[in-house]
């Protein structure tokens, strides 16, 4: 293997460097439309959330100020659920007293969802309920129409021209370039195509976990892209490779179990498929938040997140006002 000038020898290889963002042949999007798939991803798109507040605070003219105060979130998924919910909760509720020119609380957010409904892997009762959810926190819901043109001006959804000098990206990802590395068979997104124990076919010493691996249920559908799937296939190869090490008969082939879905949307607003069960609104947002607790390593992290948390909820402060970073406005 070849990791940049350097010839590194292995005696097992594990490809997990998950997706990227995809703009469906508009690559040129993503300069005014970033999607988050990182920490720095967050950082930049906060940034730029925070910096239109300030820009309609310093316009002059009212469309200027109207252009600063429309976000646009383009995916109707867990991704682009969640970021509409946030940028509304953040204009109604953590800046509600930060500006003297401008009332954030007339912050237009639009969620365009190209598909007739949200969070299209879920129930279609769950579906209706975030829709529901998100309205009450002010957010236009635009569905069946995809977005036909995107630049620093604003989108075009469908023949609407939208002015907006925010837009979030969270319509669609496509898997990193591993296939082109491995020379291996791929899916139209880009997923490496692995066998029944997420190894390449015909390199038992190569696997393919998480977003980069096109992996099957058992009625040969295609795993979701989700965190619950990639931890569960990387505690499968670990098993494996230990039986192989020690000279013992391979695990069976691997089995995805899954425990539920949950999509956060704001304060008290979630939803939550459970298969047998289906939740929404404030239950549904207490065990979102107790599951993304109990996933976090060590007893000091859960209390310290738990606390921080409440004291948030509590007193409706955020630290999301700090805008750190260079970059597009």
């Amino acid at each position: 293997m070849t990791v940049e000038d350097r010839e590194v020898p292995y005696d097992h290889l594990i490809v997990a460097t998950g997706a990227r963002h995809s703009y469906f042949g508009h690559d040129d999007w993503e300069i005014v439309a970033p999607g988050l798939k990182n920490i720095d991803d967050a950082t930049g798109i906060r940034r730029r959330i925070l910096m239109a507040f300030e820009h309609a605070e310093a316009a002059a003219m009212p469309d200027q100020r109207q252009r600063f105060l429309t976000f646009v979130v383009i995916g109707g998924g867990p991704t682009g659920v969640e970021m509409a919910g946030a940028i509304a909760e953040l204009a109604h509720v953590a800046l509600r007293h930060d500006f003297r020119s401008i009332n954030p609380r007339d912050a237009r957010i639009v969620l365009v969802e190209a598909g007739p409904r949200l969070l299209p892997a879920f129930p279609e009762v769950l579906s209706e309920a975030a829709r529901r959810s998100l309205e009450r926190l002010h957010v236009e819901v635009r569905l069946g129409t995809p977005v036909s043109q995107c630049d620093e001006e604003g989108v075009a959804i469908g023949d609407h021209r939208l002015a907006a000098a925010t837009v979030v990206w969270a319509a669609g990802v496509m898997a990193s370039g591993a296939a082109r590395w491995l020379g291996a068979g791929k899916d139209g997104a880009g997923r490496v195509k692995v066998g029944p124990d997420l190894s390449l076919p015909g390199h038992p010493e190569i696997f393919v976990l998480g977003d980069t691996a096109l992996a099957l249920d058992g009625g040969g559908r295609p795993l979701p892209g989700l965190a619950p799937v990639a931890k569960q296939q990387g505690a499968y190869v670990a098993r494996l490779l230990r039986a192989r090490l020690a000279g013992r008969s391979a695990p069976p082939p691997f089995r995805y179990r899954s425990y539920g879905t949950l999509a956060t949307i704001g304060r008290r607003a979630a939803v939550a498929d459970f298969g047998w069960i289906k939740l929404d609104g404030t239950l549904a947002w207490l065990l979102w938040g107790l599951v993304h607790i109990s996933f976090l390593i060590g007893f000091r992290n859960r209390l310290v997140v738990m606390l921080d948390w409440l004291w948030s909820y509590v007193t409706f402060q955020s630290g999301a006002r700090l805008i750190t970073g260079s970059g597009p406005p």
